[in-house]
């Protein structure tokens, strides 16, 4: 891949994708059909990013996530399934000037080394956050197979937790601007707790940045 890029963005508030990991879409407006149509006529590759406020056309963050196409299911009534795939996380250079119903940047991946192997999570830490992610689950009344939870490796355990936990969208952007996974994961001990400590509990109103 080239450092410079241009494609078609999401914005979506609490919608984060990580290199390497998966995230199912059901795109039902027609401006993100459109832009579904696009995508897999050509490279296959929209970005995720979200959006700094609520709005028709808000401005967006500078750090977001490149993803490819790797599943796709046009339904009947023209509304889209979709499974994103991480490829590297981007900043936002300049937002194009287009005639689509959809928006598109210009971004860079320069600055962050998403290619290779992420540094092993130390064993404190990854008991740490298995254990605080049990409380945070019973706090919300999630059900979890805690077996499988446990056999998956570092990377798909933090970077699982962080698309799924209900954080706020600030939350949601510092865990995705993380240097790497160990960041992320103490980040995410921290977060967990937090939320779990807020009037309300975990369901409460609670702001993490």
């Amino acid at each position: 891949m080239t450092e410079t890029l241009r494609f078609p963005v999401f914005p979506l508030a609490g919608a984060i994708l990580f290199p390497r990991a998966q995230l199912p879409l059901h795109l039902f407006e027609d401006r993100y059909r459109a832009m579904a149509h696009h995508a897999l006529a050509g490279d296959k590759r929209i970005g995720m990013i979200q959006p700094r406020c609520p709005g028709d056309s808000p401005p967006l963050f500078a750090t977001g996530c490149l993803g490819r196409i790797v599943g796709s299911e046009e339904l009947d009534d023209g509304r889209f399934n979709i499974v994103l795939e991480g490829l590297s996380r981007f900043t936002l250079i300049d937002e194009l000037k287009v005639t689509t119903p959809f928006r598109q940047i210009e971004a860079s991946l320069a600055g962050f080394d998403d290619s290779g192997e992420p540094v092993p999570l130390p064993s404190i830490l990854r008991a740490d956050l298995e254990r605080e992610a049990r409380r945070y689950a019973d706090s919300l009344g999630y059900g979890v197979d805690w077996n499988a939870v446990g056999r998956l490796d570092d990377e798909m355990l933090v970077n699982g937790i962080a698309q799924v936990a209900p954080f706020d969208t600030g939350s949601k952007q510092a865990l995705l601007e993380a240097a790497d996974i160990v960041e992320r994961a103490d980040m995410l001990v921290q977060f967990m707790a937090f939320a779990r400590m807020m009037p309300g509990g975990a369901d409460g109103p609670a702001t993490l940045q």
